[in-house]
């Protein structure tokens, strides 16, 4: 259905290999970098870092008229594809791959939590901070399991969601007032939420698990003061299912190009 159009694919981890494997089922023709001049679409890592992908020299062998593709990209990166004269776009902005990205992440949280935990999960109580995408990921598999989950976000409409879904909500703006109740949190908001005073009213010994994008949302020297463990659970798709989160690019890159076509 793709024809032939060939993609080369940057990069090494396990991720963009198996999106290269799932966009091969699909029909195209697929190579690695020695084929950029050869390439329609030139499909970069997430996130795209300059320091480890030699971006400049990539995009200047590209033919004319070629696509790159890639993952967080920084002012810096479409400033290179700009003076190279390719235009690159972000597949991590899509909304759907968002959604589909949080299944492997709440997946390789709660393997992080049974792997810390000495109790199940079934009965106990959890703070879950946030309630985009990954949140609510998170938030229906624990409940699912039998934790009992509060959420706590800072708009109205997900807190309704969460109470929708067999959840409590409360107010981020209580979260130092809620933190006694718990040695159990997981936090997506990337901003710092879990602040020194915050930390310092959860339960002796606490579990943390912040899933937000660096900084993260935790302060985690006063975690550490307070005698908590918080572990900084970053790209858990690709560290936990990277078959899977290899596939969800390939299907968002394939979703991208066809809304190209169809608008020409």
């Amino acid at each position: 259905m793709d024809g032939q159009r060939r993609f080369a694919v940057i990069g090494t981890d396990a991720r963009l290999a198996a999106a290269g494997r799932a966009l091969a089922r699909a029909g195209f023709a697929v190579g690695g970098p020695e084929q950029t001049a050869l390439a329609d679409y030139i499909l970069l890592p997430l996130p795209l870092d300059e320091s480890r992908t030699p971006l400049a020299e990539l995009l200047r062998a590209a033919k004319p008229g070629a696509l790159a593709l890639g993952g967080k990209l920084s002012a810096q990166a479409r400033q290179i594809a700009a003076e190279a004269g390719v235009e690159l776009v972000d597949y991590f902005a899509r909304e759907e791959l968002a959604i589909r990205n949080a299944i492997p992440t709440a997946e390789g949280c709660i393997g992080v939590l049974l792997a810390q935990r000495k109790r199940t999960l079934w009965g106990s109580a959890v703070l879950l901070l946030g309630f985009g995408p990954v949140g609510q990921a998170v938030g229906t598999r624990l409940a699912a399991l039998g934790a009992h989950v509060t959420v706590a976000a800072r708009r109205p409409a997900q807190r309704a969601q969460a109470e929708s879904l067999g959840m409590q909500g409360a107010e981020l703006a209580r979260l130092a007032r809620l933190a006694p109740a718990f040695d159990t949190v997981v936090n997506t908001i990337p901003a710092q939420v879990l602040t020194a005073p915050v930390l310092a009213r959860l339960r002796p010994g606490s579990l943390i698990v912040d899933l937000a994008s660096c900084p993260g949302g935790t302060d985690f020297d006063a975690a550490a003061r307070c005698g908590h463990k918080a572990i900084h659970a970053l790209s858990l798709p690709a560290a936990c299912a990277p078959e899977t989160a290899g596939e969800i690019v390939a299907r968002t890159v394939r979703e991208m190009l066809r809304e190209r076509e169809g608008a020409r």
